[in-house]
């Protein structure tokens, strides 16, 4: 029996087309489990789904929070450092600037002490002078004048803080008295001024002149 030549073409092309048709099928599987590694792969160096790599990733994330909690610790640490550099400084200063302030009002009081002591002699000369005149002579216009004067004087070293020391009447303190001669009195108790040879002075709370006294004994 003869086939005709058509036929068997007809079958031979539906062989081929056959075999295209699984080659095709076979190399699109290949590109779909191609395409699911490349997925997967992607999926591992993204670090999603698995198991190992979000545990890594939350042993990164870890990491990051203990180092930048570290980076803050420190941070901290130097803020307080500073701060308390900060604190000693100012504290140096106000000790300083206090410290200078008392070695101002020292240096000023021992100043105006030393003026205080070259004028107590010119008060010492007023005083004598005036010890000297006789009733008569206490209504001359020159007395008046020099009585004047003196009053001025003394008010003058009053408003600036120099105050005679008491001495007549007074126990003897060895801190403002001076005692250089002693005297046997029995109507008065030991130990007190009887007389004053000089008169001491004080400027603020600092003896500038002791007094010249006699105490009895």
């Amino acid at each position: 029996m003869m086939i005709d030549g058509k036929a068997v073409e007809n079958v031979e092309e539906e062989k081929v087309n056959e075999k295209i048709d699984n080659e095709n099928e076979t190399e699109e599987i290949a590109a779909e489990e191609k395409a699911e590694d490349i997925h997967e792969e992607e999926k591992i160096t993204s670090g999603e789904e698995t198991v190992p790599e979000s545990e890594e990733k939350k042993d990164s994330k870890a990491a990051a929070k203990e180092k930048k909690k570290k980076r803050k610790d420190k941070k901290d640490e130097k803020i307080e450092e500073l701060n308390d550099r900060l604190l000693r400084n100012m504290a140096e200063f106000e000790n300083f600037r206090n410290r200078s302030e008392k070695e101002k009002t020292l240096m000023f009081e021992i100043g105006a002490k030393s003026v205080v002591e070259k004028i107590l002699p010119v008060v010492d000369n007023f005083e004598r002078g005036l010890g000297a005149v006789t009733e008569e002579e206490k209504e001359n216009a020159f007395v008046k004048g020099m009585e004047a004067v003196y009053k001025q004087f003394s008010t003058v070293l009053e408003e600036i803080g120099v105050v005679p020391i008491e001495a007549v009447g007074k126990e003897f303190d060895p801190n403002l008295h001076n005692a250089v001669m002693h005297d046997e009195d029995d109507s008065m108790e030991a130990n007190i001024i009887s007389e004053e040879f000089q008169k001491g002075y004080m400027y603020k709370e600092s003896v500038v002149r002791h007094s010249m006294v006699k105490v009895v004994n």
